[in-house]
Protein backbone atom coordinates (compact mmCIF):
# COMPACT_ATOMS: atom_id res chain seq x y z
CA UNK A 1 0.00 0.00 0.00
CA UNK A 2 1.26 3.59 -0.74
CA UNK A 3 -0.07 6.44 1.07
CA UNK A 4 -0.97 9.70 -0.37
CA UNK A 5 0.61 12.48 1.29
CA UNK A 6 0.53 15.74 -0.36
CA UNK A 7 -0.42 17.18 -4.07
CA UNK A 8 1.67 20.28 -5.69
CA UNK A 9 0.13 22.09 -8.73
CA UNK A 10 2.19 21.86 -12.05
CA UNK A 11 2.28 23.38 -15.17
CA UNK A 12 2.17 20.72 -19.02
CA UNK A 13 4.02 21.44 -21.73
CA UNK A 14 1.09 23.74 -23.66
CA UNK A 15 0.92 26.09 -20.38
CA UNK A 16 -2.36 24.45 -18.73
CA UNK A 17 -2.03 23.51 -14.97
CA UNK A 18 -2.38 20.30 -13.54
CA UNK A 19 -2.25 18.49 -9.70
CA UNK A 20 0.35 15.86 -9.24
CA UNK A 21 -0.42 13.87 -6.27
CA UNK A 22 2.76 13.16 -4.17
CA UNK A 23 2.58 9.20 -2.49
CA UNK A 24 4.85 7.62 -0.59
CA UNK A 25 5.71 4.01 0.44
CA UNK A 26 6.49 2.39 4.01
CA UNK A 27 9.35 2.82 5.95
CA UNK A 28 12.01 1.16 4.89
CA UNK A 29 16.08 -0.01 6.51
CA UNK A 30 18.98 0.80 3.80
CA UNK A 31 22.50 0.17 5.02
CA UNK A 32 24.89 3.23 3.94
CA UNK A 33 27.60 2.30 1.62
CA UNK A 34 29.90 4.68 2.96
CA UNK A 35 29.60 4.10 6.79
CA UNK A 36 27.87 0.42 7.09
CA UNK A 37 25.48 1.95 9.08
CA UNK A 38 21.77 1.78 8.80
CA UNK A 39 19.29 4.46 8.45
CA UNK A 40 15.57 4.65 8.22
CA UNK A 41 13.86 6.17 4.82
CA UNK A 42 10.59 6.33 2.73
CA UNK A 43 10.14 6.03 -1.17
CA UNK A 44 8.29 8.92 -2.42
CA UNK A 45 7.18 9.86 -5.80
CA UNK A 46 4.39 12.01 -7.39
CA UNK A 47 1.86 10.95 -9.97
CA UNK A 48 -0.13 13.76 -12.54
CA UNK A 49 -4.29 13.36 -11.64
CA UNK A 50 -7.41 14.94 -13.25
CA UNK A 51 -8.34 15.97 -9.98
CA UNK A 52 -9.01 19.96 -8.92
CA UNK A 53 -7.47 20.99 -6.17
CA UNK A 54 -10.64 20.26 -3.79
CA UNK A 55 -10.62 16.91 -4.70
CA UNK A 56 -6.58 16.69 -3.79
CA UNK A 57 -7.32 17.46 -0.62
CA UNK A 58 -9.54 15.65 0.18
CA UNK A 59 -7.82 12.39 -1.16
CA UNK A 60 -4.26 13.10 1.29
CA UNK A 61 -4.11 10.49 4.09
CA UNK A 62 -6.15 7.72 1.55
CA UNK A 63 -4.42 4.36 0.80
CA UNK A 64 -4.39 3.14 -2.59
CA UNK A 65 -2.80 -0.44 -3.50
CA UNK A 66 0.47 -1.09 -4.62
CA UNK A 67 3.98 -0.17 -4.30
CA UNK A 68 6.85 2.04 -5.39
CA UNK A 69 9.47 0.88 -6.90
CA UNK A 70 13.25 1.82 -7.83
CA UNK A 71 14.15 2.06 -11.56
CA UNK A 72 16.86 2.63 -13.92
CA UNK A 73 17.16 5.47 -16.01
CA UNK A 74 19.40 7.35 -18.17
CA UNK A 75 21.70 9.35 -15.54
CA UNK A 76 20.59 13.03 -14.13
CA UNK A 77 22.10 15.90 -11.91
CA UNK A 78 19.56 16.13 -8.71
CA UNK A 79 20.17 19.12 -5.99
CA UNK A 80 19.82 17.98 -2.60
CA UNK A 81 18.02 20.73 -1.36
CA UNK A 82 18.50 20.83 2.02
CA UNK A 83 22.43 20.97 1.25
CA UNK A 84 22.57 22.07 -2.52
CA UNK A 85 24.87 19.79 -2.67
CA UNK A 86 24.60 18.28 -6.70
CA UNK A 87 24.85 14.67 -7.06
CA UNK A 88 24.41 12.19 -10.30
CA UNK A 89 21.53 9.99 -9.91
CA UNK A 90 20.56 7.18 -12.48
CA UNK A 91 17.54 5.58 -11.02
CA UNK A 92 13.82 6.99 -10.47
CA UNK A 93 10.99 5.90 -8.28
CA UNK A 94 7.48 4.82 -9.92
CA UNK A 95 4.44 3.83 -8.97
CA UNK A 96 3.14 0.35 -9.57
CA UNK A 97 -0.46 -0.76 -9.08
CA UNK A 98 -0.90 -4.38 -6.80
CA UNK A 99 -1.81 -6.92 -9.41
CA UNK A 100 -4.90 -8.66 -8.92
CA UNK A 101 -4.85 -12.32 -9.01
CA UNK A 102 -4.74 -14.14 -11.80
CA UNK A 103 -7.86 -16.33 -12.31
CA UNK A 104 -7.73 -19.32 -10.55
CA UNK A 105 -8.33 -22.06 -13.25
CA UNK A 106 -10.15 -25.37 -13.64
CA UNK A 107 -9.26 -26.72 -10.61
CA UNK A 108 -11.16 -24.70 -8.67
CA UNK A 109 -14.07 -24.99 -10.60
CA UNK A 110 -16.84 -27.52 -9.05
CA UNK A 111 -17.45 -31.09 -10.87
CA UNK A 112 -21.14 -30.75 -10.58
CA UNK A 113 -23.48 -30.48 -13.61
CA UNK A 114 -27.17 -28.80 -14.17
CA UNK A 115 -27.99 -32.45 -13.85
CA UNK A 116 -27.43 -32.56 -10.46
CA UNK A 117 -29.69 -30.23 -9.46
CA UNK A 118 -32.21 -30.99 -12.10
CA UNK A 119 -34.91 -33.53 -11.47
CA UNK A 120 -34.46 -35.98 -13.98
CA UNK A 121 -37.82 -37.60 -15.37
CA UNK A 122 -36.97 -40.75 -15.10
CA UNK A 123 -36.31 -40.03 -11.02
CA UNK A 124 -38.45 -39.89 -8.35
CA UNK A 125 -38.00 -36.73 -6.44
CA UNK A 126 -37.46 -39.32 -3.19
CA UNK A 127 -34.06 -41.01 -5.37
CA UNK A 128 -32.95 -37.66 -6.06
CA UNK A 129 -29.24 -37.27 -4.11
CA UNK A 130 -29.99 -33.75 -3.48
CA UNK A 131 -33.49 -33.59 -2.43
CA UNK A 132 -33.35 -37.01 -0.20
Amino acid sequence: MVQIVNFNERESDDGSTFFALTIQGGVELVKSKETGNFYATIRKTSIPSTFDEATCKALVGSEVPGEIVKKPCKPYSYTIKETGEIVELSHRYEYVPEEAPAPSGKDDMSESTIDDFVVSESLKPEEHPLIA
